[in-house]
C-alpha cells in the first residue's frame, strides 16, 4: 500500500484528488493538510511513501516544504503539483532536487499513475511543462529585487518595505524601478505580476 499525503489549501481541489486516490486499492491518503508549514509535522507523524503538494500553499510554499521534507524524512518521495503557467517554479523544484511533477489540469486517471511512479523512484515530468520551464529562464532580478517586489505584492509601501529591510526609501524605489525595467513591465503591479508568473517571487 502506498501511504500518501496531500497538501492543497483549495477544499475542493483537495476534497477531488483525495476521492480520486481513494478509488485506488493501491493507494491510502493518511494525512491532508492546507499550508505549507504542516507538511513536515505531519509527514514526520505518518511517516507517507508519498508527498502530493501543491507549490502555491499559504506560510511555506510547497517547493521549501518539500525541501525540507527531503531533509528530514528522505524515504517521502515528493510529488509537486503545478500550472503550466509557472516555469520558474519548475526550474526551483528541479534546482532543490524534485524530479516528480504532475500539471493540475492532466487528466485524473494520471494522479494515481503518477502516484505509483513517484514511490517506485522514477520522475514523472511531463515534456512540455519541462520546456517551458527551460525556455523561460533564470529569474532576470537579484535576490534583494525579489525580495522588495515580494514585499510590494503584499501590499507594503515603500516606507514599510525600507523599514522591514533596514533601507533607505529611495533605495527601495530604486529597487522597485529596476524591477519594473528588468521585467519589461508597465507599472509596479505589472512587474509583480509578471514575477509572480515565471515564479520569482
Amino acid at each position: 500500500m502506498i501511504r500518501v499525503l496531500l497538501a492543497e489549501d483549495m477544499h475542493m481541489i483537495r476534497a477531488a484528488l483525495t476521492a480520486l486516490l481513494r478509488l485506488e486499492n493501491d493507494i491510502e491518503v493518511v494525512a491532508e493538510v492546507t499550508r505549507g508549514d504542516e507538511i513536515l509535522p505531519a509527514a514526520l507523524r505518518v511517516r507517507p511513501d508519498v508527498a502530493v503538494l501543491d507549490i502555491d500553499l499559504p506560510a511555506v510554499d510547497g517547493i521549501t516544504a518539500a525541501t525540507a521534507l527531503r531533509e528530514r524524512l528522505p524515504s517521502c518521495r515528493v510529488l509537486v503539483l503545478t500550472a503550466l503557467g509557472q516555469p520558474g517554479h519548475v526550474r526551483r523544484a528541479l534546482s532543490a532536487g524534485i524530479e516528480a511533477f504532475l500539471l493540475k489540469d492532466a487528466p485524473g486517471d494520471r494522479l494515481a499513475d503518477a502516484v505509483r511512479r513517484t514511490a517506485a523512484g522514477l520522475r514523472v515530468l511531463d515534456p512540455e511543462l519541462v520546456s517551458t520551464a527551460m525556455e523561460y529562464g533564470e529569474s532576470l532580478l537579484t535576490p534583494r529585487e525579489s525580495t522588495v517586489l515580494g514585499q510590494a505584492a503584499s501590499g507594503a509601501p515603500a516606507e514599510e518595505i525600507a523599514s522591514r529591510l533596514h533601507l533607505s526609501p529611495g533605495t527601495v524605489r530604486n529597487y522597485l524601478t529596476t524591477a519594473i525595467a528588468k521585467t519589461g513591465a508597465r507599472n509596479k503591479i505589472d512587474a509583480i505580476r509578471i514575477a509572480q508568473d515565471a515564479g520569482w517571487l
